[in-house]
């Protein structure tokens, strides 16, 4: 049985050993770059953690998974450039540090390599595990694609929203541990009770982020406090708002929350009042909790001694319990 910390380290490993076609370095210096400056790796240590549940042998399952990681930074390299996004993990955007078409370049190329990672998957579970992961990926794509969509429309419902997330976020988060489930040998039931619970993980966490955007501390969370009210982003907080304030309360967070401020703090203060007039703190982090629970009431269905659940029960409460 591995711990979090040994699968971060190996995973670490095999991002550090990947054998990266150096022709150009202008092009590769970008991806080493966003897949240095730290995460988590949460989605193939979720999956290794997936797959220990059911095997020692986790070997066939690393660099595959590795590829998780790799996807899932390529999305961010494009999801700075699309938000405007100056500050990643406490560290310049790719975008920033060099240029918006190299950040687009040399995000693409990564979803190449990550293809290269899934290629080394045992010949009997490729197509399994690869029309999974392709699936999630292109819900990450329709989940920006409505995240997108929704910056631009005047009302966006509670359900709406939540549907964004489940494909934003969640579907990769839930193929990571469907996938690291089927390298280690699970049966269809036990692979179907992990997706969900990955999938209710990923909601919370997503809840989690949206609330830490304006509640966390921004040396721990990585990002600078109030960076989705500053750029009118319309996260769960906001939606939510919307949906119980009353008319006064919903003219005035209009306003404050839709328009360009000169002054961003002032901003962030305002909305961040009509939040807390309309308990949005409390509602935001009773939602993330309630997904957490459902996460692990699915883990609990899985047919494994529970002695093997530790370690994943471990990760998923510190996700969810992140700096608040």
């Amino acid at each position: 049985m591995y711990n979090q910390n040994e699968l971060r380290k190996i995973v670490n490993k095999a991002l550090v050993n990947l054998p990266l076609n150096t022709e150009s370095e202008r092009l590769i210096e970008p991806v080493k770059y966003i897949l240095s400056i730290g995460g988590k790796r949460l989605r193939p240590v979720l999956a290794l953690l997936s797959c220990n549940l059911f095997s020692d042998k986790i070997e066939d399952a690393v660099i595959p998974v590795t590829g998780l990681e790799i996807f899932h930074n390529f999305t961010l390299v494009h999801d700075d450039i699309m938000d405007r996004a100056s500050v990643r993990r406490g560290f310049t955007t790719v975008h920033n540090k060099w240029n918006t078409n190299q950040a687009i370049l040399s995000g693409d190329v990564m979803a190449f390599i990550t293809n290269e990672c899934f290629l080394q998957t045992p010949a009997a579970l490729l197509p399994r595990i690869f029309r999974i992961f392709n699936k999630a990926a292109i819900e990450v794509c329709i989940g920006q694609q409505l995240d997108m969509d929704y910056e631009r429309a005047v009302v966006v419902s509670h359900e709406e929203y939540l549907r964004m997330i489940e494909l934003k976020t969640a579907a990769l988060i839930a193929a990571s541990v469907r996938i690291g489930a089927l390298f280690g040998g699970a049966d269809e039931n036990s692979s179907d009770l992990l997706y969900e619970f990955g999938r209710n993980l990923g909601l919370a966490f997503q809840m989690q982020d949206d609330f830490l955007d304006t509640y966390g501390d921004s040396k721990v969370f990585g990002k600078i406090s109030g960076g989705d009210i500053v750029a009118s982003k319309k996260t769960f907080l906001y939606v939510k708002a919307m949906e119980i304030a009353s008319a006064e309360q919903k003219k005035k967070l209009q306003l404050e929350y839709l328009a360009d401020s000169a002054n961003p703090e002032s901003k962030i203060r305002s909305v961040t009042d009509i939040y807390d007039q309309l308990n949005i703190k409390s509602i935001t982090s009773g939602l993330a909790e309630e997904y957490f629970r459902k996460a692990l009431g699915f883990l609990e269905k899985v047919n494994v001694p529970s002695e093997r659940k530790e370690e994943l029960i471990l990760m998923t409460g510190s996700l969810v319990g992140r700096e608040k």
